[in-house]
């Protein structure tokens, strides 16, 4: 009944049929679970996830799909790796043995392969749902885009990039522009990224700019890092992540004057380090 209450939109009456069940197992959590997202209560979904958890109701597969599906639409990064992580160690072909695959299935496998680095696998799932019919949406793209960025894959990611409005129809937003600013940054053309930056349609947020800004600590490129530091430190709620990697891109070139002043005005503004703030992206030098 849950799953028939959640396939007619019914998400209210299926959530009161939830809540009325004395003892629920696995399959109980999972059809709510999965009601939730296909309604695009993404949000519930997760807190009735962490419910579960917390009641030591055991997780299979099925679950970690519906949970990674709305892990992938609201950018829960975190959490979804740890989904992701439970359907790999626990070597479950969930995708595989789907019958049923939809673009939600498709973005979840695309975005799981990506977190985990599995770049060409992540492209090879993507060219599948082109093939067999589904077309891509906005989250669909940014999954593919980080693949791409993971593995260094410049050229397929403009490629991607490029397509999205002239194939797909699907209008870039900041998201997938900081994915190529990202890629640009791992493969050492910095110089491109920061001129990409400048062209966008519109303002970069300090994630961009901060992840630009350690790909410049990483390649040694002081001149556009002191540049994009300073844009940054302009800005109204500069971090100390900022400051930090200002100051080590100045000691990794032998200014340790300006390296000194960049940590003494950090104090005097009442900014203190953040524990692993050293990089914006601890992942930077992952391919």
């Amino acid at each position: 009944m849950i799953n028939y209450y959640s396939e007619c939109g019914y998400i209210k009456e299926a959530l009161e049929l939830f809540q009325d069940v004395k003892i629920k197992d696995k399959v109980c959590w999972t059809a709510m679970i999965d009601g939730l997202v296909r309604n695009k209560e993404m949000n519930k979904a997760l807190e009735l996830f962490r419910e579960m958890q917390m009641e030591n109701v055991s997780t299979n597969e099925f679950t970690a799909v519906c949970v990674l599906s709305a892990c992938s639409d609201l950018g829960a990064l975190e959490l979804g790796r740890w989904v992701h992580s439970f359907v790999e160690n626990q070597k479950m072909e969930v995708f595989k043995g789907m019958r049923d695959k939809d673009v939600i299935s498709y973005n979840t496998m695309i975005s799981g392969l990506a977190m985990h680095g599995a770049s060409f696998e992540a492209i090879k799932e993507f060219r599948e749902m082109v093939n067999r019919g589904f077309r891509p949406n906005q989250v669909t793209l940014v999954a593919l885009l980080n693949a791409c960025s993971h593995g260094g894959l410049l050229d397929i990611g403009l490629e991607v990039f490029n397509s999205m409005w002239r194939v797909f129809s699907v209008e870039p937003q900041i998201e997938h522009y900081g994915c190529i600013v990202d890629l640009l940054g791992r493969v050492g053309r910095l110089e491109e990224a920061y001129r990409f930056i400048e062209n966008m349609p519109m303002e970069p947020d300090h994630i961009m700019l901060g992840a630009l800004l350690s790909a410049c600590k990483i390649h040694g490129n002081m001149k556009l890092g002191e540049k994009i530091a300073k844009r940054l430190l302009a800005s109204e709620n500069p971090d100390s992540g900022t400051y930090v990697l200002l100051s080590n891109i100045y000691a990794s070139s032998g200014k340790w004057k300006e390296s000194t002043e960049v940590r003494e005005s950090m104090r005097e503004s009442g900014i203190g380090k953040e524990p692993g703030c050293e990089y914006y992206r601890s992942e930077q030098q992952d391919p």
